[in-house]
């Protein structure tokens, strides 16, 4: 889906095939219009000709996601049932999803419920950055940026925002500057793309970081207090500040993982829940994989092994794949 936050209903339409639902065991109506159904456009589309076009029903509650005026339509035609597409989240994926329909065709939703909406989905999603609300809501980053403001107290606070293309990015730009001052001293000859984006920043303020440390400058613009002179940076030997000093180690499998459970985008579509099982079959810890290895038979130890590591290499081609694309996006 492209880095998507949600699916839009069409491709969820277009992906799955339709049933037949009987009016009466749809439950009830999750809708972002405040005022409910609009009775005039519910008597338009009953009086059409035309076919109604296919509902979209969460099957774990049998609410209406997108269609509630075509169900309306569709009870005073004296139908019993209607065409519908199923789909299954929660409720508050749900709602986005409604809300994106709800912008994209059939009667616009007026700007009252768009804010309303997106107060909602602030609450719901407080890591969602202002941009992606923007794009599910149909309002501008910064109507969803002021909503943000106005309703700072209430609203849970989150120390990363996720954007439209499905990446973690810190609120606080020190963190990310942070970031990068540790991958550059670590690594000191890593590319600034790669940089950029493991610490969440654009390669131009890596370049900032970078000429900064150089400079014997600490990376979000503060002295460091007994820093060595560029030379000494250069050669990744950078001073380490409180900031600085964290424990050398790749990230946290099974959080990174976690947080990506959470994006509808992956959540919602067959390939995104097929490659959430398979990361997820790499969370073992290192006691299950000692636990694992212990019992692996003698006499299979050199297959698995050979399994084993073209499973890695699987991996990193799929990994190199990624990488490339987002590099040849980015630069076109």
């Amino acid at each position: 889906m492209n880095g998507q936050l949600v699916a839009d209903t069409t491709e969820l339409t277009a992906q799955n095939s339709t049933e037949l639902v009987s009016l009466s065991e749809l439950t009830h109506f999750d809708s972002p219009r405040l005022s409910g159904a609009d009775s005039e456009h519910v008597r338009l589309l009953a009086d059409s000709e035309d076919e109604l076009p296919p509902i979209l029903v969460n099957r774990r509650s049998m609410h209406v996601i997108d269609g509630m005026h075509r169900v309306h339509a569709a009870s005073l035609r004296g139908q019993e049932k209607i065409e519908a597409v199923f789909c299954e989240c929660g409720d508050e994926e749900a709602f986005v999803l409604a809300v994106k329909a709800n912008i994209s065709h059939g009667l616009p939703l007026p700007r009252s419920d768009r804010n309303a909406a997106a107060k909602r989905i602030i609450n719901a999603h407080p890591e969602w950055s202002d941009r992606s609300i923007a794009s599910v809501t149909g309002l501008s980053h910064k109507t969803v940026g002021a909503i943000r403001r106005r309703a700072s107290g209430e609203i849970p606070q989150s120390h990363t925002r996720l954007g439209r293309d499905g990446r973690e990015r810190p609120v606080d730009a020190a963190d990310g500057r942070i970031q990068a001052g540790r991958i550059l001293a670590e690594r000191p000859g890593v590319s600034l793309r790669e940089a950029a984006r493991e610490a969440g920043v654009s390669p131009a303020t890596v370049r900032d970081v970078r000429d900064r440390l150089r400079r014997g400058e600490a990376p979000a613009g503060r002295t460091l207090g007994a820093a060595a002179p560029g030379p000494a940076v250069a050669a990744g030997t950078l001073p380490r500040s409180k900031e600085l000093a964290r424990i050398d180690r790749g990230p946290d499998l099974s959080l990174l993982i976690h947080n990506l459970r959470k994006d509808p985008s992956l959540r919602l579509s067959e390939s995104g829940r097929t490659l959430l099982r398979l990361l997820d079959a790499c969370t073992v810890g290192p006691q299950e994989w000692a636990r694992i290895s212990d019992n692996v038979p003698p006499h299979r130890v050199e297959i698995i092994a050979t399994a084993a590591r073209e499973c890695s290499r699987a991996w990193h081609d799929f990994a190199t794949e990624l990488e490339q694309r987002s590099s040849r996006q980015a630069s076109g």
